[in-house]
């Protein structure tokens, strides 16, 4: 069994799936995937992500706004937390800083990912991290705004073993993306052969992502299984091992039984 801990599922193509959502899931399920959070990336879109999950009981979501997304509306931790009551909501995210793909002044994102920790810690959920080139400020902000009270997990992993290591001391999971099989993500490899196993977690970022051998094409749930085995093989563990321990992580993180 595994557990997806960050996909789109509603940014999905649903093209090579007859178009039916239903067929994706089928398909997923048929993969070994049994359980997946679909993350929630601004205000506008999420009521009609949440929609289209319910009554899929193997689907969990988060709620959150984006780092990268600029000309949105800005949430508050009021807001975050009353869309956190809706059923089946497990996390605050995606949030953090990405000073890869922005530049300027950048204020306006720390400030929102601040507001996502108050909301974290004023429901009591865990966070969804996304970080990019911004290892001290975001490790900063984290302590500063005593997000070790919630912990969470960042998400699709790309820097090094010290800020993961850094990361961990403050109570966070660190998650595995297809980059992991990317031939020249060789620094990610390292850095994952490090994660204690009580650590990990395994994601796709679906639709976006895809593992090799399917590099380039659109991504979904169904292929974390792909994650999960050159994992296994560079951390020399089998990949029940790996499958169960990441399973069991996410359940322990976004607690659920």
């Amino acid at each position: 069994m595994f557990f997806d801990s960050h996909c789109h599922l509603d940014r999905i193509d649903l093209g090579e799936f007859d178009n039916d959502f239903d067929v994706l899931l089928q398909s997923i399920a048929q993969a070994g995937v049994t359980r997946m959070l679909c993350i929630g990336v601004d205000l506008e879109s999420f009521d009609a992500m949440h929609r289209q999950m319910q009554g899929y009981d193997q689907v969990y979501c988060s709620v959150g706004v984006h780092p990268g997304y600029q000309n949105t509306t800005e949430p508050s931790v009021e807001k975050l937390c009353e869309l956190a009551r809706h059923d089946r909501v497990v996390a605050i995210g995606e949030t953090g800083l990405d000073y890869f793909h922005q530049g300027g002044d950048l204020a306006w994102q720390r400030k929102r990912f601040v507001t996502h920790i108050d909301a974290a810690r004023e429901c009591g959920m865990p966070l969804i991290i996304h970080t990019r080139d911004a290892r001290e400020d975001t490790l900063e902000i984290l302590r500063r705004h005593r997000a070790d009270e919630v912990g969470g997990v960042m998400h699709c992993f790309t820097e090094d073993w010290e800020m993961a290591r850094a990361a961990i001391e403050l109570g966070f999971y660190i998650s595995i993306s297809g980059i992991v099989t990317f031939q020249q993500a060789q620094n990610v490899r390292d850095m994952a052969q490090r994660i204690p196993l009580d650590r990990l977690l395994i994601e796709t970022d679906a639709p976006w992502l895809s593992p090799a051998p399917h590099r380039g094409k659109t991504n979904n749930p169904g292929r974390v299984g792909l994650v999960a085995a050159i994992l296994a093989e560079i951390r020399g563990e089998s990949m029940e091992t790996l499958a169960s321990a990441t399973y069991q992580n996410a359940n322990r993180l976004f607690g659920l039984h």
